[in-house]
């Protein structure tokens, strides 16, 4: 186990609050803030655009941060995209996929929105969308996936990991079931990359798209799509950077990555998110997905033990406990923790309405864990809720 007090001290906000809302981002180290001043202050020029030193330098750190992400992750960094966010990548897939009408893709009801809307949207062409159920605490057999899939099928896109339940997809058994049907499949790795060990390879998926601000520690604006064959995927924007020759007639395309990083793109993010990605590593994701889970597990166990509070989520859960106290909206809940213990936690829907609505509530609260939790915070949301209870 890693010396998590000394954590701690890469993450100055830690002295004032109580955070457990990694599930929506999670707090940059400052080796990573670091890095990006570092451009800024001693290097600053454009990516790829330039002979001159800065330019070089740039280019250099900034195709580092993509060996670096594409190490971690095991995929090539040929095919190693970065995007803003794991939304844009998601609709960089939806939108560069030739569809035909008739096509069909597959997905679940424990989606975020942003692995929902951009297929939903497909409808608009003639594409066909199932929604494959769950149960109660998220979990998602296989074996309906497998069902749901026909000779139309094009593609299979499931979470890895639910923001809302903190269950697990079994994303390799789904990718074998797939490629069976020559269906490609999509990963939405938001909620466990940096989070727990993922092996793209291994997985064999085709995209695997995660954002940068959350289990890799990275800022904001930042996030990562991952095409095992870039030829099948055509890009969605055009422009600097992307080209290798063009006349008024017409143009020819770089090779991936460069054709899918249309633009100036987010230089300092990029350097920061590979800064941070070595920090993850650095400490050892094994050792973080054990930390979190522990943390996890014995706050549900807790929560679940106050009369009043509703736990849900499968036991064997990742760091995401959501729960709710009987008779108080989850806003009001988790007005009171930051207000009276300094303690931040979402509440609501979690941009994923039809995950919550399996479980017939009006949004929930929710507790995510990082690598940088005790304990003893812990201890301060189990005696926060307690309290609350007893205002119920």
């Amino acid at each position: 186990m890693y010396d998590i007090l000394s954590v701690r001290k890469d993450f100055p906000v830690l002295e004032e609050v109580i955070y457990l809302d990694s599930g929506a981002t999670t707090q940059t180290p400052v080796q990573a803030v670091n890095s990006m001043n570092d451009y800024f202050f001693k290097y600053a020029a454009n990516h790829g655009r330039g002979a001159h030193r800065l330019a070089r330098q740039t280019t250099d750190h900034y195709e580092d941060a993509r060996d670096t992400v594409a190490e971690f992750l095991n995929t090539g960094s040929d095919g190693t995209v970065f995007t803003k966010n794991a939304t844009e990548g998601i609709n960089m897939v939806s939108l560069g996929l030739k569809w035909e009408t008739g096509d069909h893709v597959v997905t679940t009801v424990v989606e975020h929105h942003s692995n929902l809307l951009p297929w939903m949207r497909l409808r608009e062409q003639g594409v066909e969308v199932t929604v494959v159920g769950s149960d109660r605490e998220g979990r998602v057999d296989p074996k309906d996936i497998d069902e749901a899939i026909t000779d139309r099928t094009r593609l299979v896109s499931v979470n890895h990991v639910s923001n809302v339940f903190g269950s697990v997809r079994d994303v390799k058994k789904i990718t074998q079931i797939a490629h069976r049907s020559d269906v490609l499949t999509l990963v939405d790795g938001s909620q466990s990359a940096g989070h727990m060990p993922v092996d793209i390879k291994d997985i064999g998926c085709d995209f695997f798209i995660t954002p940068g601000h959350k289990g890799l520690l990275g800022p904001q604006g930042t996030g990562v799509l991952c095409i095992k064959d870039p030829d099948i995927l055509e890009p969605v924007y055009v422009g600097g950077g992307t080209v290798h020759a063009v006349t008024t007639e017409s143009y020819e395309l770089e090779p991936s990555p460069s054709k899918f990083e249309a633009g100036t793109p987010n230089i300092p993010g990029v350097i920061g998110l590979g800064r941070a990605v070595e920090y993850v590593k650095d400490i050892g994701v094994e050792a973080i997905e054990k930390h979190e889970k522990e943390l996890a597990q014995d706050t549900a166990t807790r929560l679940a033990e106050i009369e009043g509070v509703e736990v849900y989520g499968p036991k064997d859960r990742t760091g995401v406990v959501p729960f709710n106290v009987q008779g108080m909206n989850p806003h009001d809940v988790a007005m009171i923790l930051d207000e009276t213990r300094n303690i931040c936690v979402r509440s609501g829907y979690h941009c994923a309405m039809p995950s919550v609505d399996l479980i017939g509530v009006e949004g929930t609260v929710r507790a995510s864990f990082a690598l940088y939790n005790t304990k003893e915070e812990v201890d301060s949301l189990i005696k926060g809720v307690e309290q609350i209870t007893m205002l119920a």
